[in-house]
């Protein structure tokens, strides 16, 4: 499939079904793919744009000790604490958002950051560049975290993702930033006494917690690509950065 537009990307690697879930919004943030799909079926997708920012939820660099290096003071008082992330995760972290942290070794990574590392080799390979690679440079790729977006749009941590009320808060979330997608609030409507009693919810008017996650994603390469001003980067690139959807964060979530 072929557009001639610019089409923004995310994707996240934890899907239960194939390797990675990918969602793509147009510059309208319509959305028009989303999908699960093994590498190969991602990359043919994302080979056939001319113009593409792609977001993935997952670490795009190991941890290399830049916590230690750059804060010692700090890492003296938190070693226990600091010495498991990445600049960028331990930013996070002090905020109160609560990431996963980025081991020294990809063998020492999880099946999923192992994913995610195999996808930016290929995106590498097929000649993407990390973002902000300028105007251009039509095919760009950066790192983002759904937790630490959905966090920053709410402007407070959001209610867990698995339950029926947080996906209706993140799908509520990226509803008003604009994406059109379902309106969650159709959800209420469909709800009758009947239903209730029977136990048919209509489940169908919201997305999975993956799918908004990928959501989240794509609504970042969105932001990063047509409102540099108002997105975030956190860390340090020799580690790789997190591009978060917000103008600025606050000191504590």
């Amino acid at each position: 499939m072929l557009f001639n537009q610019p089409i923004f990307v995310g994707v996240d690697p934890a899907s239960p079904q194939k390797s990675f879930t990918y969602a793509a919004l147009d510059k309208g943030m319509n959305l028009i793919a989303l999908a699960d799909a093994e590498l190969d079926e991602l990359t043919a997708f994302l080979a056939g744009l001319p113009f593409a920012t792609v977001a993935v939820n997952s670490p795009s660099g190991v941890n290399r000790g830049l916590v230690r290096e750059m804060k010692p003071e700090m890492f003296k008082t938190l070693k226990s604490r600091a010495s498991g992330f990445r600049m960028a995760e331990f930013e996070l972290r002090e905020r109160g958002i609560a990431v996963t942290g980025t081991p020294a070794t990809v063998a020492a990574c999880p099946a999923w950051m192992q994913s995610g590392f195999s996808l930016y080799r290929k995106l590498e390979r097929m000649g993407f560049k990390k973002y902000p690679a300028g105007d251009d440079a039509p095919h760009q790729v950066l790192e983002t975290h759904p937790h630490a977006a959905f966090c920053a749009l709410a402007g407070t941590a959001p209610q867990t993702k698995i339950s029926l009320e947080g996906k209706i808060q993140r799908q509520l979330l990226l509803y008003e930033a604009g994406m059109r997608i379902k309106d969650p609030m159709d959800f209420f409507e469909e709800i009758t006494r009947h239903k209730m009693l029977r136990g048919t919810w209509p489940l169908e008017l919201l997305y999975s917690a993956e799918q908004l996650d990928t959501l989240a994603a794509a609504y970042t390469a969105w932001m990063a690509a047509h409102r540099p001003e108002q997105a975030t980067s956190l860390g340090d690139p020799r580690e790789g950065t997190i591009i978060l959807p917000a103008t600025n964060l606050k000191e504590k979530y």
